[in-house]
């Protein structure tokens, strides 16, 4: 069947090259950036951070790598598993399958059974594998950026232009972005969206999205590698607690491809981490460190120790669908968020947001 004038019209602005703005360089944000690029498309990425990676996050010390925000990752989708073929070298199995289930005082109250789904790492770190994903963009990536406003452009109105700022204050507005997806979690869009009122259809759906917070410790025994010393701890490497305080621990030295300097991380529990949230680092550090001897009944002082917080960390009440897409404004919003909290969550986000914008 023949197209009328108007559709054909139609289907040629959606097949000419487009130039996509994609705020946050998480796996949501360069899944959908990634998809954009390869079906034709211009896409450049902004990233409120030094490097990518959002909650796929690996902290550098002298003591080895830790993965400050996501442990592992699962594959469970299609799409998620012909991505991660792209990438086989950066992806190994970590046997996060034969996790503990600890009570408040350390002791074993379950062993879960092996799993028959993989958990899976990234090596040297979790955000290898995202970095990976967005090294083809080149100089399309802008990172230590943050977008502080969405606005038409002046000069050609079915356009818009980003406000940002970079460190130490100096601004830039970028212009000609035919579209914009946000691929941040739930409040960072919200502050967005709602500062122009961009797209009241897309403030009122996320409304009810609400992600946990989180305090992460990583510390470092490095003592415990003397060839005089045997073994530090316990002898499992992964556990679940119910602590008030603690309610994930891992020895990311037991991980494939990290340093074998003894080294854990420590994720507070949802609860705790929200009555803490405006604690200083120091007291945190303090509090969590007296509950992981409580747990493991390792009491020596670690070399190295350092927390971090993640505001929206653990999703609590998603959105209920992959992404949301207003075709009239051309404002998309993708993130684990939409789904649950899982890395593949995020990537299958990303992408289908990419794909219905296209």
């Amino acid at each position: 069947m023949k197209m009328s004038p108007a559709e054909e019209s139609r289907d040629q602005s959606r097949s000419a090259a487009r130039h996509f703005a994609v705020i946050g360089a998480g796996m949501a944000g360069i899944a959908a950036a990634r998809t954009l690029v390869q079906a034709g498309h211009r896409a450049t990425v902004f990233e409120s951070a030094d490097s990518v990676g959002g909650r796929m996050a690996s902290e550098t010390t002298p003591f080895g790598r830790f993965d400050s925000g996501a442990q592992y990752f699962t594959v469970r989708d299609p799409r998620f598993e012909l991505a991660l073929a792209t990438a086989p070298a950066l992806c190994k199995r970590w046997s996060a399958n034969l996790v503990r289930v600890l009570d408040a005082h350390g002791r074993v109250a379950e062993a879960a059974l092996p799993s028959r789904e993989s958990h899976w790492v990234a090596q040297p770190g979790m955000d290898a594998l995202v970095a990976h994903w967005a090294a083809p963009l080149g100089d399309s990536l802008v990172t230590g950026t943050q977008v502080v406003q969405i606005e038409a452009d002046p000069l050609k109105r079915t356009q818009w232009q980003l406000r940002t700022e970079a460190a130490g204050g100096a601004s830039h507005v970028y212009t000609g972005f035919d579209a914009v997806l946000l691929a941040v979690p739930p409040a960072a869009a919200r502050q967005l969206l709602d500062r122009t009122h961009l797209s009241a259809s897309l403030s009122r759906s996320i409304a009810k999205v609400h992600a946990a917070p989180c305090w992460t410790l990583m510390i470092a025994f490095p003592q415990a590698n003397q060839p005089t010393m045997s073994h530090l701890g316990p002898q499992w490497n992964v556990a679940r607690s119910t602590h008030h305080r603690i309610a994930w621990l891992a020895r990311e030295s037991s991980k494939p491809g990290r340093d074998p300097i003894e080294r854990w991380t420590l994720q507070a529990s949802p609860t705790w981490s929200q009555e803490h949230l405006r604690d200083d680092a120091a007291r945190v550090e303090a509090k969590l460190l007296r509950a992981f001897s409580e747990i493991t009944g390792i009491h020596a002082r670690p070399s190295y120790a350092q927390a971090r917080c993640w505001t929206e960390a653990q999703t609590q009440v998603p959105l209920g669908k992959s992404h949301l897409w207003d075709a009239k404004a051309r404002i998309g919003l993708a993130g684990d968020w939409c789904i649950g909290h899982r890395v593949e969550d995020a990537f299958l986000s990303g992408l289908s947001l990419a794909l219905d914008a296209l």
